[in-house]
């Protein structure tokens, strides 16, 4: 039984990784998206 970065890592080579890949690559271009996640790192981070 394959693990789960062996999964993972075929996952990412299938033509479906690959336009998933490519859609978190242009959102994570975005400036509003960027904010976003800071925000979520952050209060991620504040609660431990």
């Amino acid at each position: 039984m394959p693990g789960v970065v062996e999964r993972l890592k075929q996952f990412a080579r299938s033509p479906q990784g690959q336009r998933t890949i490519a859609q978190v690559r242009r959102q994570a271009a975005d400036p509003r998206r960027r904010a976003q996640a800071g925000r979520l790192l952050s209060r991620l981070r504040s609660r431990r």
